[in-house]
């Protein structure tokens, strides 16, 4: 569907590119891009004579096939989270290759020990989508506390008109505070800028402390957690252990990095821990969250609820998956980014990262290879 308008990140640097020798000469540099980048930001790439662009034609994943047989002889590719960069695709593009810009923040997908060996430039698209994922992971700390899956399923099977009601059917814990509860802790696995700007969202629903759990050697910001307390007005905003975190937290949303240092962070002695109303979010990784341990804690009761927007090895996340059988775990496939302003901006970050590298200049955003080189 084509979208009116345009798009302009006016915070992002403005680029002055210089062309290197071989572009004075004539040689164009070939660019494969595994997606349309849409019609607001193609253009900023087209445009550039010097560049040959090769093009995944279809609206729908880039097939590896494709990718394998036009990567040989290119500078630069523009990839999706749904690419994968290693070793095989590497040696298939060959020593011309020298950028690779991803449409996404995370980098989970490109073998970044390969690309340091081979000197790459790799681009990735920060600092885009905190509003977006903040706003989506509101809504589904919402959804799963006020079984907002359940209540879905009921009108769209047709069901309602059958559904007796009773007083207390599809309750479920409730966000703000009232007069006889008086007090919510939210806890985040993380606490990042997404974690700040989900934790301004729920401010006014009432929240009353703030928890956190973060990279154990990194000492508590003081200064910042008194900052944030002040400006909203919280009984506290502290750096706890996970097993408090666990213990004391209504809503626990997870928003930290993916690797090995985070694996199934949420497992089964965590959730135990949890209080049996509270609610559990995962915006983040999917990797982070034991989807087996998680399926039980639901089925068991050990917690209320649970909203996720990431599951481990999606999109391999069929109608038989344990956590998309259980009522009340609210899964919707991984959109946090996906409004169209924030699209377009990683659209445009990629194609700016692409460009700049490319024509000799410094990405605006580039993964810091230093240490794997």
């Amino acid at each position: 569907m084509k979208q009116s308008g345009s798009f302009a990140p006016n915070h992002l640097p403005r680029i002055r590119l210089t062309s290197v020798v071989s572009h004075l000469s004539g040689t164009r540099s070939k660019i494969v891009v595994c997606r349309n980048l849409g019609p607001d930001v193609m253009p900023l790439i087209e445009d550039r004579h010097e560049l040959e662009l090769v093009i995944w034609p279809e609206d729908r994943t880039c097939d590896r096939k494709w990718l394998l047989d036009n990567i040989p002889g290119a500078t630069g590719v523009i990839v999706m989270l749904t690419d994968k960069v290693d070793s095989e695709l590497l040696d298939k593009a060959g020593p011309s290759l020298r950028v690779v810009s991803t449409m996404s923040v995370g980098y989970d997908h490109i073998d970044l020990k390969e690309a340091a060996k081979r000197g790459l430039k790799i681009g990735y698209t920060p600092d885009v989508l905190t509003d977006a994922v903040a706003d989506l992971t509101v809504m589904l700390v919402l959804m799963a506390g006020r079984n907002g899956g359940i209540a879905y399923s009921l009108a769209q099977s047709g069901g309602w008109p059958n559904f007796s009601w009773s007083p207390f059917g599809l309750c479920g814990p409730q966000l703000s505070t009232t007069v006889l509860s008086p007090t919510r802790k939210v806890g985040f696995i993380g606490f990042g800028r997404i974690s700040q700007a989900t934790l301004s969202r729920l401010v006014p629903f009432g929240i009353t402390h703030c928890l956190y759990s973060s990279n154990p050697s990194a000492p508590p910001n003081l200064q910042r957690d008194a900052e944030l307390q002040k400006k909203h007005n919280l009984k506290a905003v502290s750096k706890v252990d996970l097993d408090e975190l666990a213990r004391e937290s209504d809503v626990l949303i997870v928003l930290a990095p993916g690797g090995p240092g985070t694996y199934h962070v949420v497992n089964e002695d965590l959730l135990r821990k949890m209080k049996k109303t509270s609610v559990l979010v995962n915006a983040s990784r999917g990797t982070l969250v034991d989807s087996d341990a998680l399926a039980k804690a639901l089925r068991e009761g050990w917690i209320w609820g649970a909203g996720l927007d990431v599951v481990e090895g999606e999109p391999d996340v069929p109608k038989d998956h344990p956590l998309v059988r259980e009522p009340k775990c609210v899964i919707v496939p991984h959109i946090a980014s996906a409004t169209l302003e924030t699209r377009r901006h990683m659209a445009t970050y990629a194609a700016q990262n692409l460009i700049t590298a490319i024509l000799g200049g410094v990405m605006p955003a580039q993964v810091d290879l230093r240490a794997l080189a």
